[in-house]
């Protein structure tokens, strides 16, 4: 029986054990740094209060995706959640992403409006080579100074947004409309499970029948032959799946792959909601130093005469989100081309891509196990080559 080593329990790994179990025929083992499985994704509780790191409703474009969580994770249908932002210049909160509602309840709505006509006439001769042109080319720069300027400056803590030559992560299509309007208008699946627990019960029957190692680091010591060391025992598998960052595999020898990490505060208060009906989470584009919170129970349902708020904070505290800089994704593809046959990056952290989702990582591990099964492998980063639509690429 061949063996199979994942790095990392988190969705990703937790998923290629499914997929891979599918199949009957390969001993698997998970390796996992912490003593849970789930990582991020899984549902911790405060008071009673079921919270993940940050939001993590499903959110998928395609059906077979979320029939496949479904399945195991039954959801409920949360595509009435509404976002909104808080403006300090105006003391106001618009939806987000902005709507011609929201541009008519601005003071400098006049100024506003013109500056949407200019580029509206200028839009073919303009071309943005960073993401603040991006911007100022789509909505004016009234907008984006109240919007999207320190938003992004604090997202990523970086002091100028015209470093970011790639920028297709940053918005869903046209970024205003008219009307009052849902999280993204996206023409999507959105749901959450119904059970308090979130995704928990996936992650346990995900890895039923995987050996998972906890508290445990591996340590590769011949990356083609895939010896490993686990405990201080040397062990060869036929086939590795990481969802650990790509630098850590080769010991950061091309140098050291940055990541945004989150401080993230839990505070209950002594009210059943505190937010508007509809409204899951606030967007803080100012100098406040937080980027988001969100209430908890507008996800879960659950019921309390409290409810619980998670406010996110930007640090270096954890890996959350692969920096979107071209000169991280050059230094991620170096590693990824030294990766040899059969060895397999998958996941947010492993395919070093922010867009990567819950949705993307089943779909990254149906891919993988259909990969094994056929024993054809094509290319050191499959995934680079048959991803779907969902799959990100350079400049996502």
């Amino acid at each position: 029986m061949k063996k199979i080593l994942i790095l990392g329990g988190g969705f990703a790994g937790c998923a290629c054990a499914h997929t891979l179990a599918m199949l009957e025929k390969f001993e698997i083992t998970i390796v996992e740094s912490s003593n849970q499985l789930g990582a991020g994704v899984r549902t911790n509780f405060w008071g009673g209060h079921p919270y993940t790191f940050g939001p993590r409703h499903f959110l998928t474009k395609d059906k077979k995706l979320y029939d496949f969580l479904n399945k195991y994770v039954p959801l409920r249908d949360c595509s009435n959640h509404k976002y909104l932002s808080y403006v300090e210049k105006d003391n106001n909160f618009y939806s987000m992403p902005l709507s011609y509602d929201d541009i008519e309840e601005m003071p400098d709505k006049k100024k506003i409006y013109e500056e949407l006509e200019k580029n509206k006439k200028n839009i073919e001769k303009k071309k943005s080579n960073n993401l603040e042109e991006f911007w100022v080319n789509s909505i004016g720069s009234i907008l984006y100074n109240k919007s999207v300027k320190n938003y992004n400056k604090k997202m990523w803590m970086v002091d100028d947004n015209k470093i970011f030559t790639t920028f297709g992560w940053s918005t869903k299509g046209d970024p205003i409309k008219k009307g009052k309007r849902k999280a993204f208008d996206l023409e999507a699946y959105s749901a959450y499970p119904i059970k308090l627990n979130g995704y928990n019960d996936y992650f346990e029957l995900a890895t039923k029948h995987t050996k998972v190692l906890f508290n445990t680091i591996a340590k590769i010591k011949d990356i083609k032959k895939k010896i490993v060391s686990i405990n201080n025992e040397d062990h060869q598998f036929d086939y590795i799946i990481s969802t650990i960052s790509p630098d850590e595999i080769f010991d950061y020898c091309y140098g050291k792959l940055n990541y945004i990490g989150r401080d993230f505060l839990k505070i209950v208060l002594p009210m059943e909601n505190c937010f508007p009906d509809d409204v899951y989470y606030l967007y803080y584009p100012n100098s406040e130093p937080f980027t988001r919170i969100v209430e908890y129970k507008k996800f879960s349902k659950f019921k309390s005469k409290n409810t619980f708020i998670g406010i996110e904070i930007p640090s270096k505290n954890g890996k959350f989100y692969p920096l979107p800089l071209e000169k991280e994704q050059i230094l991620a593809k170096k590693y990824h081309d030294d990766m040899p046959e059969n060895f397999f990056s998958v996941g947010r952290n492993g395919t070093y891509r922010y867009s990567v989702d819950i949705d993307d990582c089943i779909e990254q591990a149906i891919e993988v196990a259909e990969i094994i099964k056929n024993n054809k492998w094509e290319n050191p980063i499959p995934l680079e080559k048959h991803r779907s639509k969902n799959f990100s690429s350079m400049g996502k």
